[in-house]
């Protein structure tokens, strides 16, 4: 009853009317069903100085859950590091590792709380740390857009080279996130930008895939990047075609040359635009007879496939193909009775 009564006060908010004789360390330390205790759930929240001192030890602030996560690795996740003595903020303690390797550097870099680490604790080796997924603090960070509170002086080309075990760089993380705007511009190199994954992908893949192309340089978004191809056959403007992001590069870059490229299925830009209704988003001019007839490998139009997927209202109207008459339709019910 006690162990409820506790969690009902960390959901009301307050631990401020649980009677204080009964924050004892067996209810503290008292595991759920997913051998989380309350005291993970008391550092999450930030009611870690509501508790007795004597009960606030490094023996207690890492005992780990089912996942290995420890009250240290919640107090990060809430930004609460600063709730707890800097004493008990050791090396040994912040290197506790869940099963997929997070240490709480790793939580505290993500939630942007490294400041209220001790100084000197985070030093470059800290930072270059790894998950089990391979990603280092700074990929973390760069993940859940934390990147303006990590210490600048770490940002090292050498971190900055480290891939995950997908190989993904640090700028890979923050395109695909939405958070390259927190990385000075001068760091936006093309080099950077141009590094590939396991599978190919560059950083402008990244970025158009995740919907946030607008934080790449417009000078970098050329023809020949743009139509850089993964080993799947994905080109960046493939990509920006179906995430609708084909008005976010300049104006003249959009050529009839760049819109008819194919990728492995045959499919041009064009076709993704049609398939996910943004042909609104290319000049008028691109969107002649022609080129809407252009046929994938499946034998599919740009207009064709504009048109079964109810955005035939996007192609000029001295292009779009007239309603069928009663004959026609007569024949096309016939045809798909016969079917």
């Amino acid at each position: 009853m006690e162990s409820l009564d506790l969690q009902a006060a960390l959901r009301a908010g307050s631990l401020a009317d649980f009677p204080r004789d009964a924050l004892t360390r067996e209810v503290l330390l008292s595991p759920n069903a997913a051998g989380t205790t309350a005291l993970h759930a008391v550092a999450r929240a930030g009611f870690l100085p509501d508790l007795p001192p004597e009960l606030i030890r490094e023996e207690t602030l890492t005992v780990k859950n089912d996942a290995g996560y420890t009250p240290l690795h919640h107090a990060a996740l809430g930004g609460h590091l600063d709730q707890i003595p800097a004493a008990l903020l050791t090396t040994r303690a912040l290197l506790s590792r869940s099963k997929v390797g997070y240490t709480v550097f790793h939580v505290a870099s993500a939630h942007g709380c490294l400041a209220q680490l001790p100084p000197g604790l985070l030093t470059a080796d800290i930072a270059a740390l790894k998950t089990d997924l391979g990603n280092t603090l700074l990929h973390e960070a760069a993940e859940y857009g934390a990147i303006s509170k990590f210490p600048s002086s770490l940002i090292t080309p050498e971190l900055l080279a480290e891939k995950n075990l997908s190989g993904e760089t640090v700028f890979h993380v923050a395109a695909l996130n939405g958070h390259l705007g927190q990385f000075p511009p001068s760091l936006l190199t093309l080099a950077h930008l141009l590094e590939k994954t396991v599978a190919g992908d560059t950083v402008l893949h990244a970025a158009s895939l995740g919907g946030h192309l607008e934080q790449i340089p417009s000078g970098f978004l050329t023809q020949e990047n743009l139509t850089l191809v993964s080993k799947s056959g994905y080109t960046v403007i493939h990509a920006a075609a179906e995430t609708g992001q084909l008005h976010k590069i300049p104006r003249y870059q959009l050529t009839t040359v760049l819109l008819l490229t194919r990728n492995d299925h045959g499919d041009t830009p064009l076709h993704a635009a049609a398939y996910e209704g943004h042909l609104d988003q290319i000049p008028t001019h691109i969107l002649n007879i022609e080129n809407l007839s252009v046929r994938n490998y499946d034998g599919l139009t740009p207009l064709r496939t504009a048109t079964e997927r109810g955005f035939l209202h996007q192609i000029p109207e001295t292009v779009r193909p007239q309603p069928p008459g009663p004959l026609k339709k007569f024949f096309r019910k016939l045809g798909n009775t016969r079917l």
